[in-house]
């Protein structure tokens, strides 16, 4: 007779088993046969003399197992070890010997067993609350354990696979208190380390037929089920990954299963201890026996850390490895959070030493130490990465170290556990500032949509303008150049701002998100340079001081603020919606529309306070007003010789009225203890009360833009005003002639071509005004980014046409292509560009 030995299954709670525990579990497993004539399988318990080996028969299956025990061991244990194995409830068990029935509390040598003899396992073997499952679970492992013995089945893999998927067809899908007696059905009756010792089975194609089963059944895992059931297919995967981690850390299939995992465990309840009714006592694990507790976690947490010091490593000895390191990372991440949320929970809850028992003491330290060693690793791939950088930085389109990549996602895990631990986040950051250039680096390269970045942009100190604005821009959806989904305009010059209007204020959001296509009526021209002039006209018609929605600051008429008396227009708050969706479109386009917002106006879209030198441009009389209250003598200011009170008088509409600025206002006066209150309650009057409804409908206006709406506020609090300034108005500079030759290439022409000579001989002694006309005829770009000709979309282009060589030159913006003919002289050529470098004509004419 063939058996395979196997030590003894001692049943405990799942929750309360060791990690270590389940290295015996592959060998727990016990290979029903299927002839009934031969055992097959065997379960044995610890050796030694006077140890009884006796069968026992199922009779409702006619399989046979062979059992050791000691004499006096109780009937009960042999009862438990079978349900250990097969997952028969106890009261369903019935032992029969010599025609009489066992009873639990009996020996062995009480019922005379002696070695060899034969026992009847009676009863209703599968009349349990789900036999079906049941079944399917035994067709399952009979038809494995048959591979197992080096039996031919025919078509098993697919056999198996329909079994696996009617087994989880059967499962229910959302109510997790009905599946878990299928999930706990797979677990008891030892299916996982069934699987696993198939996929260890050296018999030609059993690995192969495990491993797609696997496979298969964490495919099931991640897309069937409702989140309310991850916790049951964690547990599930978990004894996969607990049996296959034996196998080797590097296996594929064991990397499969820990992925799964930790993808599962982003929804899964993962406990220590339970709280009872909030009052902070402690509950049993065992009242929770499908939660997964954090030292079921805690190897793969140290597991994936020791892997990622490896990878560090790695990717400064060999930057272009990155395969790893991408792999670990995400999976690091994955383990971790659970494992942080709950050292931060226990924290929070301010547990005592009295339950160190429950405490992750271990976990704690170990993780304090994998912070210092972590942030040690990073501060020198940091510095291993800036050595390798150009001088000058590193250029759009230039390549980085794969490797480098996954860099940002460790600092971020580096954050999070920096809250856990005093003192930690200093030292973070104080790596990060003195690495901020490569920080800034990695993230114009790296950061994505999908990430979330709030983290960084709360602490502006390790970030430059550059990576600002990329982090900025991530909080917009990106614009799709899929024409069938862009949001259509037809815009009739003449009513601009009225039908500007009615498409966008009227939209639904969504439709905007996708992008903008437009066009002017009766005009060939469309795309992206169209786009762009129209950019530039509504926002100078939104902004225009005659249409009374926005007032220009007396020192920069470029720089605007909500104007109080907007009300005079009967829509104005539904204008400053639309102003919102406009100027967030702009930006999500990335147009430089030339027009800057006041501080006073900015800091109240970023929900900040105003202060007295915030106003310095909005009202420079004002401010040098408060200044002198401010410093003058305090004797002078309590004689009452300003004769100030607290009110504000202002014009509305042609009268004048004078507005309290807080109770019993006109009856106060002003002196030196009080004047300091009376000039806060006074610039908020003026700025902040009186344009509330303004700021909060653009405000809203431009959060409808944003990816997610709650972002507003945050999007300018992200941002300096400078910042915002290089984003909506670009470069202050001006054009330099030798950025914009460097930029241009030519189709038609050579650059060494007379002509092209005399054109930029011409664009050198050009005014500034007129290059600006120039490259808006050439491109629909009015204002350069901040970057110069290197932030545009694309290159410059000069095309040769073949007109007649007295025509004008013609354009097509949305490329950025300026075409005209071979001019037979510079002063012909001077000549007809002096014709499009007039504001009125040069803004549309030829342009298509």
């Amino acid at each position: 007779m063939s058996v395979i030995e196997t030590p003894a299954v001692h049943h405990r709670h799942p929750s309360k088993r060791k990690f270590d525990d389940d290295e015996e579990e592959l060998s727990d497993l016990v290979c029903v046969r299927m002839r009934k004539d031969e055992p097959k399988a065997v379960t044995s318990c610890s050796g030694g003399s006077g140890v009884l080996q006796f069968f026992v028969r199922m009779m409702s299956e006619g399989n046979t197992i062979v059992m050791k025990a000691f004499p006096e061991d109780t009937v009960k244990s042999i009862h438990e070890r079978i349900q250990s194995m097969k997952g028969i409830p106890l009261f369903e068990q019935r032992l029969i010997y010599r025609g009489k029935q066992l009873q639990s509390e009996q020996t062995l040598a009480e019922c005379s067993i002696q070695n060899d003899v034969i026992l009847q396992l009676v009863g209703r073997m599968r009349s349990t609350e789900y036999p079906q499952a049941w079944q399917v679970i035994n067709d399952m492992i009979s038809i494995i354990c048959s591979l197992c013995r080096g039996e031919i089945v025919p078509d098993s893999l697919k056999t198996i696979k329909a079994l696996i998927s009617s087994y989880m067809n059967m499962t229910p899908r959302i109510d997790s208190e009905s599946a878990s007696g299928y999930f706990q059905i797979f677990i008891s009756s030892n299916a996982p380390a069934v699987l696993v010792t198939l996929y260890l089975s050296p018999y030609s194609g059993n690995k192969e037929c495990a491993d797609s089963s696997i496979r298969h059944l964490l495919t099931c895992c991640r897309s069937m089920w409702s989140k309310a059931l991850h916790t049951q297919c964690a547990r599930m995967v978990l004894a996969f990954c607990k049996l296959l981690m034996r196998v080797g850390s590097h296996d594929p299939l064991y990397l499969s299963c820990r992925s799964t995992l930790g993808s599962l465990l982003e929804t899964t309840q993962v406990s220590l201890f339970a709280l009872d009714n909030g009052n902070g006592s402690f509950k049993d694990q065992d009242i929770f026996p499908e939660w997964i507790t954090y030292h079921d976690i805690f190897p793969f947490v140290r597991e994936l850390a020791n892997s990622l010091l490896r990878d560090l490593d790695s990717s400064m000895e060999s930057p272009s490895r990155v395969g790893p390191l991408i792999n670990d990372v995400a999976d690091f991440s994955s383990f971790l959070n659970p494992l942080r949320e709950g050292i931060a929970a226990m924290r929070l809850l301010r547990i005592d030493k009295h339950h160190n028992d429950l405490l992750l003491v271990e976990e704690i330290e170990y993780l304090h130490l994998l912070y210092i060693q972590l942030l040690n690793k990073i501060d020198q791939c940091l510095q291993k990465m800036g050595q390798s950088m150009p001088s000058q930085g590193i250029m759009e389109g230039d390549i980085l170290y794969p490797a480098c990549s996954q860099y940002l996602s460790i600092i971020k895990e580096l954050y999070q556990i920096s809250k856990l631990y005093d003192g930690a986040e200093e030292k973070l950051w104080s790596v990060l500032k003195r690495q901020r250039s490569v920080l800034c680096v990695l993230i114009v390269k790296y950061a994505k949509r999908t990430d979330e970045h709030q983290w960084i942009l709360e602490h502006r100190c390790v970030t430059n303008f550059e990576s600002r604005r990329h982090l900025a821009m991530m909080m917009f959806p990106e614009v799709k150049e899929d024409y069938e989904e862009l949001h259509e305009m037809l815009i009739d010059r003449s009513q601009l701002l009225t039908e500007s209007f009615e498409y966008i204020a009227r939209a639904e959001p969504e439709s905007l998100h996708a992008g903008l296509f437009m066009e002017f009526k009766n005009e060939e021209a469309t795309g992206p340079g169209v786009l762009r002039e129209w950019f530039l006209l509504v926002s100078q018609a939104i902004f225009n001081p005659q249409n009374a929605l926005f007032v220009a600051c007396p020192n920069d008429r470029k720089r605007f603020f909500p104007n109080p008396a907007s009300k005079v227009h009967p829509l104005h708050l539904e204008y400053f919606s639309f102003a919102g969706r406009v100027i967030a479109l702009a930006l999500m386009h990335r147009v430089q529309v030339g027009i800057v917002f006041d501080r006073v106006f900015f800091l109240q879209l970023a929900g900040k306070n105003i202060t007295l030198e915030d106003i310095r441009d909005a009202d420079p009389c004002l401010y040098s007003s408060c200044k002198q209250i401010l410093e003058m003598d305090s004797g002078f200011v309590d004689s009452d010789a300003l004769g100030l009170t607290f009110v504000r008088e202002v014009e509305e509409l042609g009268h004048r009225k004078v507005i309290e600025l807080c109770r019993g206002g006109k009856s106060l006066v002003v002196d030196s203890k009080n004047r300091e209150n009376y000039i806060d309650l006074l610039i908020k009057d003026q700025f902040v009360t009186s344009i509330s409804e303004q700021v909060s409908h653009f405000a809203k206006g431009f959060a409808s833009l944003l990816s997610n709406s709650k972002l507003q506020q945050f999007f300018f609090q992200s941002l300096e005003l400078e910042d915002l300034d290089w984003m909506l108005c670009g470069s202050e500079d001006s054009i330099s002639v030798e950025d914009w030759k460097a930029h241009t290439e030519y189709n038609g022409y050579k650059e060494t071509d007379i002509q092209i000579s005399w054109f930029w001989e011409i664009v050198g002694r050009m005014t500034a005004e007129q290059r600006k006309v120039l490259l808006f005829f050439w491109t629909s770009v009015k204002y350069l980014p901040v970057e110069g000709f290197r932030g545009l979309a694309s290159r410059l282009n000069i095309y040769r046409s073949l007109e007649p060589g007295d025509r004008l030159p013609s354009s097509h913006t949305c490329f950025y292509r300026l075409c005209f003919p071979v001019y037979s002289s510079m002063a012909v050529m001077q000549d007809r560009l002096e014709v499009i470098t007039q504001e009125h004509i040069g803004c549309s004419f030829g342009t298509w």
